[in-house]
């Protein structure tokens, strides 16, 4: 029978006992230890895990020698301390998103999960749901034809954030399922946003972006909606999609319809559009959730050996345009444009601050 890795779980407030169940439920693993602040979050854990040890003191859990990776979910302030300390202490990490606050934080991880030989991997959920894999596999295939822009809205009302605005909050999901569909960063972008209930810290925003290859993506994010939205449409040139992640099946419908512009035409007279209007049809997927494959791809991934599909080079990528999009906001929406993609190569051949010293009760997590 072969031995179950052992999970460390810190941070138990909004995601944290979501990671833990669905941990708790592979075959591959067993959460050994949980870590908060809050002493009533642990005991109400206590039930769902009694053979878990708990730690008020992430120092604490890090010197338990039994466990194998550290699942971090905590506020963005903490992610990077909490990672770093996790990866000195020979632990394989699980980061929510977004992966770190800064650029240089995230490069700092990610050569330093290089050199230790660990697996780093960022909380990417719908990277691993059925509907972004359909939709990555139409695009793949040619199905859809080229891609000319995506639009993405994901609204409602709150959750309010006091260190970080709504780009930072939501904009991580939809920019993660952006670059995997389109196998690119954006080269420059407009964002504008405005804070109506906590002064400087937008709850309102609207990111524009354009792409080497003439795509177009719009994503706009908002704590102050009636509903909550979570939609996508993906123009192509031959077919478009519309994917609605609150719809409670059919979450997919295709549309055959496009738009052609005639290749030649003698006159003002002779130009027409051609308009061409098809059948829409929704697929049949799986019904699985993403949370727990997303686990099941981190335990796999430390198995093999494997790169991640959400590994840390993708949670820098993502990092990179949050910063862009707080330049712009800080710009009044001015453009931004973004340097070329640092390579994987740089980023792992970046100096590794390997600061073995003792991590203070200040890195503790609280979820507050």
């Amino acid at each position: 029978m072969k031995r179950k890795l052992s999970i460390g779980v810190v941070g138990l407030g909004y995601w944290g006992p979501n990671l833990a169940r669905n941990f708790s439920l592979s075959s591959a693993a067993r959460v050994a230890g949980l870590c908060d602040l809050d002493a009533g979050r642990l005991e109400k854990v206590r039930a769902l895990y009694p053979e878990a040890a708990r730690f008020n003191n992430f120092c604490e859990m890090l010197s338990d020698v039994s466990l194998d990776a550290v699942v971090v979910a905590t506020p963005v302030r903490q992610h990077y301390h909490l990672a770093r300390a996790a990866l000195l202490a020979g632990k394989h990490v699980l980061v929510e998103k977004p992966l770190a606050a800064s650029v240089a934080e995230c490069e700092d991880l990610v050569s330093l999960a290089a050199a230790r030989g660990l697996t780093l991997m960022v909380g990417h959920t719908f990277l691993y749901s059925a509907p972004i894999e359909l939709i990555a596999s139409l695009i793949a295939s040619g199905d859809l034809g080229e891609i000319r822009y995506i639009n993405s809205q994901r609204l409602n009302l709150g959750l309010f954030q006091k260190d970080i605005n709504v780009v930072w909050d939501l904009a991580p999901h939809d920019l993660s399922i952006l670059l995997h569909l389109l196998g690119s960063e954006p080269k420059s972008l407009n964002c504008q946003g405005h804070a109506h209930i906590t002064p400087g810290i937008e709850d309102v925003a609207n990111l524009s972006m354009a792409f080497a290859h003439g795509q177009f993506a719009t994503i706009q994010s908002s704590w102050l909606e009636p509903r909550k939205v979570r939609q996508m449409t993906i123009v192509g040139s031959r077919k478009m999609v519309v994917y609605d992640d609150i719809a409670p099946i059919e979450k997919i419908r295709i549309y055959d319809v496009r738009v052609e512009r005639p290749p030649h035409y003698g006159s003002f007279g002779e130009f027409h559009y051609a308009y061409h209007y098809g059948d829409s049809y929704i697929p049949r997927m799986e019904q699985r959730e993403p949370l727990r494959r997303m686990c099941e791809h981190f335990l796999e991934s430390i198995l093999s050996g494997t790169r991640p599909l959400s590994c840390g080079q993708s949670g820098l990528e993502v990092v990179r345009i949050l910063e862009a999009c707080t330049r712009s906001l800080r710009s009044n929406g001015a453009a931004v444009s973004l340097a070329p993609v640092v390579s994987e190569e740089r980023v792992l051949a970046l100096e590794v601050g390997m600061d073995e010293r003792r991590i203070d009760g200040s890195y503790i997590a609280n979820v507050g």
